[in-house]
Protein backbone atom coordinates (compact mmCIF):
# COMPACT_ATOMS: atom_id res chain seq x y z
CA UNK A 1 0.00 0.00 0.00
CA UNK A 2 1.08 3.57 -0.55
CA UNK A 3 1.55 5.74 2.54
CA UNK A 4 -1.66 7.67 1.79
CA UNK A 5 -3.70 4.51 1.27
CA UNK A 6 -2.23 2.98 4.40
CA UNK A 7 -3.18 6.03 6.50
CA UNK A 8 -6.75 5.87 5.17
CA UNK A 9 -6.98 2.18 6.12
CA UNK A 10 -7.76 1.87 9.83
CA UNK A 11 -7.68 -1.92 9.74
CA UNK A 12 -5.07 -3.58 11.94
CA UNK A 13 -5.30 -6.83 9.96
CA UNK A 14 -4.55 -6.30 6.28
CA UNK A 15 -3.77 -8.22 3.14
CA UNK A 16 -0.40 -8.94 1.53
CA UNK A 17 0.74 -9.49 -2.05
CA UNK A 18 -1.90 -9.30 -4.81
CA UNK A 19 -4.70 -9.03 -2.21
CA UNK A 20 -3.09 -5.87 -0.81
CA UNK A 21 -2.86 -4.33 -4.29
CA UNK A 22 -6.55 -5.06 -4.90
CA UNK A 23 -7.46 -3.61 -1.48
CA UNK A 24 -5.62 -0.40 -2.39
CA UNK A 25 -7.71 -0.14 -5.59
CA UNK A 26 -11.14 -0.83 -4.11
CA UNK A 27 -10.84 0.94 -0.74
CA UNK A 28 -11.19 4.55 -2.00
CA UNK A 29 -14.08 3.46 -4.23
CA UNK A 30 -15.88 1.92 -1.25
CA UNK A 31 -15.26 4.97 0.92
CA UNK A 32 -16.67 7.29 -1.75
CA UNK A 33 -20.02 5.44 -1.74
CA UNK A 34 -20.29 5.05 2.06
CA UNK A 35 -18.82 1.59 2.65
CA UNK A 36 -15.70 0.29 4.36
CA UNK A 37 -13.53 -2.66 3.42
CA UNK A 38 -13.39 -5.69 5.69
CA UNK A 39 -11.29 -8.09 3.63
CA UNK A 40 -10.06 -8.91 0.13
CA UNK A 41 -9.20 -12.50 -0.78
CA UNK A 42 -8.30 -14.00 -4.14
CA UNK A 43 -8.88 -17.76 -4.12
CA UNK A 44 -8.76 -20.65 -6.58
CA UNK A 45 -12.44 -21.37 -5.92
CA UNK A 46 -14.51 -21.88 -9.11
CA UNK A 47 -11.46 -21.21 -11.26
CA UNK A 48 -10.44 -17.87 -9.72
CA UNK A 49 -12.67 -15.91 -7.34
CA UNK A 50 -12.08 -12.44 -5.96
CA UNK A 51 -13.95 -12.11 -2.69
CA UNK A 52 -14.54 -8.57 -1.43
CA UNK A 53 -16.07 -8.37 2.04
CA UNK A 54 -17.50 -4.96 2.90
CA UNK A 55 -20.03 -3.20 5.14
CA UNK A 56 -21.57 0.18 5.79
CA UNK A 57 -20.20 2.32 8.61
CA UNK A 58 -23.06 1.13 10.85
CA UNK A 59 -22.15 -2.51 10.20
CA UNK A 60 -25.11 -3.35 7.95
CA UNK A 61 -24.83 -4.89 4.48
CA UNK A 62 -27.86 -5.86 2.39
CA UNK A 63 -28.06 -7.78 -0.87
CA UNK A 64 -28.71 -4.45 -2.61
CA UNK A 65 -25.58 -3.04 -0.94
CA UNK A 66 -23.53 -5.95 -2.29
CA UNK A 67 -24.84 -5.23 -5.78
CA UNK A 68 -24.02 -1.53 -5.41
CA UNK A 69 -20.46 -2.31 -4.32
CA UNK A 70 -20.02 -4.76 -7.18
CA UNK A 71 -21.14 -2.15 -9.72
CA UNK A 72 -18.83 0.46 -8.21
CA UNK A 73 -15.61 -1.56 -7.91
CA UNK A 74 -15.84 -3.44 -11.23
CA UNK A 75 -14.83 -0.44 -13.44
CA UNK A 76 -11.90 0.39 -11.14
CA UNK A 77 -10.67 -3.19 -11.27
CA UNK A 78 -11.08 -3.25 -15.06
CA UNK A 79 -8.95 -0.11 -15.42
CA UNK A 80 -6.19 -1.16 -13.01
CA UNK A 81 -6.37 -4.82 -14.12
CA UNK A 82 -4.46 -6.29 -11.12
CA UNK A 83 -5.43 -9.90 -11.93
CA UNK A 84 -3.95 -11.35 -15.11
CA UNK A 85 -6.41 -14.24 -15.49
CA UNK A 86 -10.20 -14.25 -15.79
CA UNK A 87 -11.92 -14.24 -12.41
CA UNK A 88 -15.32 -14.19 -10.75
CA UNK A 89 -16.12 -11.20 -8.50
CA UNK A 90 -17.97 -12.03 -5.29
CA UNK A 91 -19.07 -9.23 -2.93
CA UNK A 92 -20.39 -10.25 0.48
CA UNK A 93 -21.21 -9.03 3.98
CA UNK A 94 -18.90 -10.05 6.86
CA UNK A 95 -21.58 -12.42 8.23
CA UNK A 96 -22.36 -13.07 11.88
CA UNK A 97 -19.18 -15.09 12.57
CA UNK A 98 -17.26 -12.21 11.02
CA UNK A 99 -13.54 -11.54 10.87
CA UNK A 100 -12.42 -8.81 13.26
CA UNK A 101 -10.07 -6.45 11.44
CA UNK A 102 -10.35 -3.08 13.25
CA UNK A 103 -9.71 -2.13 16.87
CA UNK A 104 -13.33 -0.99 17.02
CA UNK A 105 -14.48 -4.50 16.01
CA UNK A 106 -12.95 -5.98 19.17
CA UNK A 107 -14.55 -3.27 21.33
CA UNK A 108 -17.94 -3.75 19.63
CA UNK A 109 -17.94 -7.51 20.23
CA UNK A 110 -16.56 -7.54 23.77
CA UNK A 111 -18.02 -10.47 25.72
CA UNK A 112 -18.17 -12.78 22.71
CA UNK A 113 -16.14 -15.84 21.79
CA UNK A 114 -13.34 -15.39 19.26
CA UNK A 115 -10.75 -17.60 17.55
CA UNK A 116 -7.45 -15.87 17.00
CA UNK A 117 -3.97 -16.46 15.62
CA UNK A 118 -0.97 -14.30 16.43
CA UNK A 119 2.15 -13.56 14.40
CA UNK A 120 4.40 -14.07 17.43
CA UNK A 121 4.28 -16.35 20.45
CA UNK A 122 2.14 -15.05 23.31
CA UNK A 123 2.79 -17.19 26.36
CA UNK A 124 4.22 -20.07 24.27
CA UNK A 125 1.32 -20.25 21.82
CA UNK A 126 -0.01 -18.59 18.68
CA UNK A 127 -3.59 -19.89 18.61
CA UNK A 128 -6.24 -18.77 21.06
CA UNK A 129 -9.93 -19.24 21.69
CA UNK A 130 -11.80 -17.28 24.31
CA UNK A 131 -14.08 -14.39 25.16
CA UNK A 132 -13.01 -10.80 24.59
CA UNK A 133 -12.95 -9.49 28.15
CA UNK A 134 -11.91 -5.98 27.18
CA UNK A 135 -10.21 -3.87 24.54
CA UNK A 136 -8.22 -0.63 24.70
CA UNK A 137 -6.01 1.34 22.30
CA UNK A 138 -3.17 -1.19 22.44
CA UNK A 139 -4.74 -4.64 22.60
CA UNK A 140 -7.33 -6.96 24.05
CA UNK A 141 -7.78 -9.00 27.20
CA UNK A 142 -8.86 -12.53 26.35
CA UNK A 143 -10.57 -14.89 28.79
CA UNK A 144 -9.42 -18.33 27.64
CA UNK A 145 -12.17 -20.76 26.66
CA UNK A 146 -10.33 -23.71 28.17
CA UNK A 147 -7.13 -22.78 29.94
CA UNK A 148 -4.57 -25.59 30.08
CA UNK A 149 -3.15 -26.66 33.43
CA UNK A 150 -0.85 -23.93 34.74
CA UNK A 151 -2.06 -21.30 32.25
CA UNK A 152 -3.47 -17.99 33.37
CA UNK A 153 -7.22 -17.75 32.63
CA UNK A 154 -6.66 -14.27 31.16
CA UNK A 155 -4.14 -13.36 28.48
CA UNK A 156 -3.35 -9.93 27.05
CA UNK A 157 -2.80 -9.82 23.29
CA UNK A 158 -1.39 -6.65 21.66
CA UNK A 159 -3.14 -5.56 18.47
CA UNK A 160 0.13 -5.55 16.54
CA UNK A 161 0.54 -9.28 17.29
CA UNK A 162 -2.85 -10.35 15.90
CA UNK A 163 -2.60 -12.03 12.49
CA UNK A 164 -6.19 -13.24 12.21
CA UNK A 165 -9.32 -13.10 14.35
CA UNK A 166 -12.88 -14.27 13.83
CA UNK A 167 -16.01 -14.45 15.97
CA UNK A 168 -17.24 -17.94 16.88
CA UNK A 169 -20.91 -18.60 16.16
CA UNK A 170 -22.90 -18.94 19.41
CA UNK A 171 -26.54 -18.38 20.36
CA UNK A 172 -25.57 -15.20 22.25
CA UNK A 173 -23.70 -13.87 19.22
CA UNK A 174 -26.62 -14.57 16.87
CA UNK A 175 -29.05 -12.77 19.19
CA UNK A 176 -26.83 -9.72 19.61
CA UNK A 177 -25.88 -9.55 15.92
CA UNK A 178 -29.55 -9.62 14.87
CA UNK A 179 -30.42 -7.02 17.50
CA UNK A 180 -27.60 -4.68 16.36
CA UNK A 181 -28.59 -5.16 12.73
CA UNK A 182 -32.26 -4.35 13.44
CA UNK A 183 -31.32 -1.21 15.38
CA UNK A 184 -28.94 -0.05 12.66
CA UNK A 185 -31.54 -0.61 9.94
CA UNK A 186 -34.21 1.32 11.90
CA UNK A 187 -31.80 4.22 12.46
CA UNK A 188 -30.81 4.23 8.77
CA UNK A 189 -34.47 4.19 7.75
CA UNK A 190 -35.21 7.08 10.12
CA UNK A 191 -32.27 9.08 8.71
CA UNK A 192 -33.49 8.47 5.17
CA UNK A 193 -37.01 9.53 6.17
CA UNK A 194 -35.74 12.72 7.82
CA UNK A 195 -33.67 13.53 4.74
CA UNK A 196 -36.64 12.99 2.42
CA UNK A 197 -38.84 15.23 4.59
CA UNK A 198 -36.16 17.92 4.55
CA UNK A 199 -35.90 17.68 0.76
CA UNK A 200 -39.68 17.88 0.43
CA UNK A 201 -39.77 20.90 2.75
CA UNK A 202 -37.12 22.69 0.69
CA UNK A 203 -39.12 21.95 -2.44
CA UNK A 204 -42.31 23.38 -0.92
CA UNK A 205 -40.51 26.55 0.16
CA UNK A 206 -39.14 27.01 -3.33
CA UNK A 207 -42.58 26.63 -4.86
CA UNK A 208 -44.05 29.16 -2.46
CA UNK A 209 -41.34 31.69 -3.25
CA UNK A 210 -41.89 31.24 -6.98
Amino acid sequence: MTAAASEADDRIIRESGIDARIAMIVQPVLKAIGFRLVRVQLTGQNGLTLQIMAEREDGTMTVEDCEEVSRAVSPALDVEDPIEKAYHLEVSSPGIDRPLVRKSDFATWTGHLVKMETSVLIGDRKRFKGKIAGADADGILLERDKAAYGEEPMVRVPFDAIAEARLVLTDDLIREALSKDNRARKEAKKRRGDAEEADAGEGNETEQEG
